[in-house]
């Protein structure tokens, strides 16, 4: 975190709002999040299935943001009960794309949640799909009402998602919330990527926000192509007795072995 010493707090996150930019990595490996803590990466997003003690540890200093998977939970019991397990592991904050009733609970119980404006991929249908949102002055409209309405949740923040980034300007100027940006310009409050872009591992489509800064896929191909290879050359060596060897067998002495078989019925 560069002037923090210590993981910072939902405070300090606000504290940063309109001074610097924050940097932001979806991860879901342990390696992933340790390697964001060592390169001094602020916040991290990662998903409460792969949400671990293992992972809280590997993530260092990061704010972590826990992802509840909408769809998977339901009820305010079901994301409430989801929350103080994430939360008890050491989350910093959870993500929260379910109805504003439910945000306003968890809110109201003292929990910091992060939901999500613009496009919302588990929502994208009521917005036409996976585009931009904002771009006519009405959809804007709604994008900006939409965070007013999760500022009176008690919201913390919002992932402002593929928005014009004039339009995000405007309403990072008129909103608390800290607003994570993932393909909404420069004037959020973080810049928000996926570490499977940023690495070079995404197939199919890329989005048009997405910076990959290493060629992991190519490497990870060559991998695969070795690891291919190292399992049939073990393959033919078992064929062809070539293993086991000595080297990987237990000697026994020979009066040892002659003792046994000797002992064992005819």
């Amino acid at each position: 975190m560069g002037l923090y010493h210590k993981r910072p707090t939902v405070a300090d996150i606000r504290g940063m709002k309109g001074k610097r930019q924050l940097s932001m990595l979806y991860v879901d490996t342990v390696e992933e999040a340790a390697a964001a803590s060592a390169a001094g990466i602020d916040m991290l997003s990662i998903i409460d299935p792969v949400w671990t003690p293992e992972m809280r540890e590997a993530a260092g200093n990061c704010f972590v943001q826990v992802g509840l998977l909408y769809g998977e939970l339901v009820t305010q019991e079901d994301y409430m009960r989801a929350t103080h397990r994430v939360m008890k592991i050491g989350g910093d904050c959870v993500y929260c794309a379910s109805s504003l009733g439910t945000i306003k609970a968890l809110a109201d119980d003292g929990i910091p949640v992060v939901s999500h404006v613009g496009l919302i991929p588990s929502k994208a249908t009521w917005t036409g799909g996976f585009k931009a949102v904002g771009k006519t002055a009405e959809s804007a409209l709604a994008v900006f009402e939409h965070v007013k309405a999760l500022e009176d949740t008690g919201a913390f923040g919002a992932e402002l998602e593929v928005v014009p980034d004039r339009v995000a300007a405007e309403i990072a100027k008129r909103t608390n919330l800290v607003l994570l940006g993932m393909g909404a310009g420069p004037h959020a409050d973080a810049q928000y990527l996926f570490a499977e872009d940023v690495l070079g591992c995404t197939r199919g489509h890329k989005p048009r926000h997405a910076k990959t800064y290493r060629d992991f896929r190519t490497e990870l191909d060559r991998l695969q192509q070795e690891r291919i290879a190292a399992f049939r050359e073990f393959k033919s060596d078992v064929e062809s007795a070539a293993y086991p060897a000595a080297e990987h067998v237990v000697p026994i002495a020979d009066e040892e072995l002659e003792k046994f078989i000797a002992s064992l019925p005819c």
